[in-house]
């Protein structure tokens, strides 16, 4: 089942359990989804094109929500983060610190990089490698660390 019908499926079911909160967060896959596909010229979403927007989905909410921390609006932050989770849901595992700190030393020795000064050649491949599977300010941070070791 793709990513789509699933999000489809689900907003059937928070409907007839009249979860409000969800159906909010379900819907706004489903426009992102949709956004989509209109670009596409009415082709059919990928399962990647919809995580994809579902990550950028989730990033907004979190950004949000630190936000209204920052503003100690703790009832619209609790919202967002809500929001987050649910999104959340339908993506895959986020891959944990170790491993991407062992493919950035791997990529490293294999870029030749002596220094903080070889950042773009460390950071470009492994950005399309990790794609969708670790978040970048985590990548960016590990290659910062492991260049200043040098």
């Amino acid at each position: 089942m793709s990513v789509s019908q699933q999000i489809n499926d689900d907003i059937k079911k928070a409907m007839l359990a009249k979860d409000k909160k969800r159906l909010e967060s379900l819907r706004a896959i489903k426009s992102a989804i949709l956004l989509i596909a209109s670009e596409k010229a009415g082709s059919e979403v990928s399962d990647e094109d919809a995580i994809t927007a579902m990550q950028k989905l989730v990033k907004q909410r979190n950004d949000a929500a630190a936000i209204y921390h920052e503003q100690d609006r703790a009832d619209m932050a609790e919202d967002e983060e809500f929001q987050a989770s649910v999104i959340g849901e339908y993506l895959p595992e986020m891959m944990g610190e170790d491993e991407i700190r062992k493919l950035v030393v791997e990529k490293i020795a294999a870029s030749g990089a002596s220094g903080p000064q070889d950042m773009g050649k460390v950071m470009g491949p492994l950005s399309g490698q990790l794609k969708g599977k670790a978040d970048g300010k985590i990548i960016s941070q590990l290659v910062k660390e492991e260049l200043g070791k040098l």
